[in-house]
C-alpha cells in the first residue's frame, strides 16, 4: 500500500506563547514552514515522531493527539498516528 501525505500537525490554535512554541501543537513557526516543505510521507512521519517527542518533553500537550487523530481520519481515513 502506498503511503499518503499527512495533514499538517497544526490543530488551528496558532498561539506562540511557550517560548516561541504554539500552545496547540508545540511547533515553532520555523517547524511549521519545515513541515510544509516535506514532500515524502516518510519524512512527514519522522517529523511527527520528533514532534510527539518534543510535546512529551515540554508537557501539557495531551489535547493534541485526539485533535490530530480527528483531523487525520477526516483527511486520510487513518485512525492511528503513524509514529
Amino acid at each position: 500500500m502506498a503511503k499518503t501525505k499527512l495533514p499538517s500537525p497544526c490543530i488551528d490554535v496558532c498561539k506562540f506563547r511557550r517560548e516561541g512554541h504554539c500552545i496547540g501543537c508545540s511547533m515553532t513557526k520555523g517547524q511549521k514552514k519545515m513541515f510544509k516543505s516535506l514532500k515524502k510521507p516518510e519524512f512527514q512521519e519522522e517529523f511527527l515522531r520528533m514532534l510527539v517527542h518534543q510535546q512529551s518533553d515540554m508537557g501539557r500537550y495531551t489535547h493534541w493527539t485526539p485533535a490530530y487523530l480527528k483531523k487525520l481520519k477526516k483527511k486520510t481515513g487513518r485512525t492511528v498516528l503513524p509514529v
